[in-house]
């Protein structure tokens, strides 16, 4: 057992509380018992005790969006809109690199760099997902590996159902793992069919499985499929039966108030992701207009090739500031607000609350600390919640929890995992980006 001592508390157990002179009893890979350190102290005396004056120990982060392995396309596709990006670019280099090994070295990199970040859990959504289980465990972060499907070959699956076998046999080999879970990730309205998409939520259901699929990402997303099907994607997905509360709706630019409305009384989510929308300008997500549907909006960075970044603080920091400028309101998605999103409203999204996002007796013990004030970016300390969703970053996360397993100390990866890293960076600048040049 240890008994971590910090300076302050933030459960984020669906309210900002934070709490002075707290302690929060591990045992394995639950959190035990949360009480004053007095009480604690006295009452597991042979507990370890740790001790982090200065820091917040809160839930670690979440990422509700990410495409992990593309971290070995950083940089590769910059200033281009989506179609372009995607057509001319993107698929090319993934068709001609993204086999087993490269999603597994990509991962492996993302994951480090979530993990130093503060975000312990990432939903991904990628081919190879049994590379990227593997990944998430060699390196100690919790993963949502994304059973991938789109209608068209590449060098994982030649059509709709060998995804979903191919993703159905890696679930199954991870069975036992307790820090690997899955999620349902067709691709797109414009890359997958009626016929899949009914199939994926009957899977949903019958597997008891979140959902996830980039919806409304671009105006001629929207209108292409409006002049073509004489109705709106979203308006296919309600018909289809995938509006539901296991549905997590990535990007959302163009989501109607009537859509948001009907999301918000079916529990589905939206995943804003904020960088990725400007860089491919794609647009803005109207996000004040679905909070005030009551929709639940989490947060998510997608990949390193769009982004360019995994820094779930920046990202948070970004949805919050965007949201506010753009609907003239200063007080929507305020600070409290949005570290519930990056934590306990991301856990509901994926039907995973009863696990993570929370500091709770009988929850796993995925924590994170953030020094405030060490550096002259965190002084001084008016308003803690204030302080860390908006002067928040990567570099003052010192140590990481995943399901009780300490990941990160004092900012350096633990044991194996460094070297892990240290192996596949040198890999990357040998061989990886050597491969990208080459394909042009």
């Amino acid at each position: 057992m240890q008994l971590l001592t910090p300076q302050w508390l933030l459960c984020l157990n669906h309210s900002t509380e934070v709490l002075e002179n707290h302690a929060v009893l591990m045992h394995g890979s639950l959190i035990k018992a949360i009480g004053t350190k007095e009480e604690l102290l006295k009452q597991f005396p042979d507990a370890e005790r740790i001790d982090l004056p200065g820091q917040v120990l809160m839930p670690g982060l979440i990422n509700c969006h990410t495409h992990a392995a593309m971290n070995l396309l950083r940089g590769a596709a910059d200033d281009m809109a989506l179609h372009d990006w995607l057509q001319n670019r993107i698929w090319p280099l993934e068709g001609a690199l993204a086999d087993a090994e490269f999603v597994y070295d990509g991962t492996v990199l993302a994951a480090a760099e979530m993990l130093q970040g503060g975000t312990t859990t990432f939903n991904d959504m990628y081919f190879y997902p049994d590379q990227v289980a593997q990944a998430a465990l060699d390196l100690g972060s919790r993963v949502f590996a994304g059973i991938t499907v789109i209608e068209f070959p590449t060098r994982y699956a030649a059509e709709a159902k060998q995804y979903i076998e191919l993703g159905i046999a890696a679930r199954d080999k991870f069975k036992g793992e307790a820090t690997v879970h899955w999620a349902l990730a067709p691709h797109a309205p414009y890359t997958v069919s009626d016929e899949t998409f009914r199939h994926m939520a009957m899977l949903a259901e019958e597997l008891d499985l979140p959902i996830h699929c980039h919806l409304h990402e671009t105006a001629s997303e929207v209108i292409d499929a409006t002049s073509r099907d004489g109705e709106r994607p979203f308006a296919r997905f309600d018909r289809l039966g995938l509006i539901n509360e296991r549905f997590m709706a990535v990007h959302g630019v163009y989501l109607s108030e009537e859509e948001l409305k009907l999301m918000a009384e079916k529990g589905a989510t939206l995943v804003h992701c904020p960088a990725s929308n400007l860089k491919l300008a794609s647009g803005i997500a109207p996000v004040a207009a679905a909070l005030k549907a009551g929709v639940n909006v989490v947060v998510g960075t997608d990949g390193g090739a769009s982004n360019n970044k995994l820094d779930m603080w920046e990202e948070g920091r970004l949805a919050s500031l965007l949201c506010k400028g753009a609907s003239g309101d200063a007080t929507i998605f305020n600070a409290g607000e949005l570290l519930k999103s990056l934590t306990c409203n991301a856990a509901k999204a994926l039907g995973a609350e009863h696990l993570i996002g929370r500091i709770a007796p009988g929850l796993r013990a995925d924590l994170i600390t953030v020094a405030v004030g060490e550096a002259a970016h965190q002084l001084p300390n008016h308003n803690l919640i204030s302080k860390l969703a908006y002067s928040g970053a990567s570099r003052d996360v010192k140590h990481v929890w995943v399901d009780g397993v300490q990941v990160v100390q004092s900012q350096q990866l633990v044991g194996k995992r460094a070297q892990l890293v240290g192996e596949i960076t040198r890999k990357t600048q040998r061989v990886w980006q050597t491969r990208v040049e080459k394909v042009g």
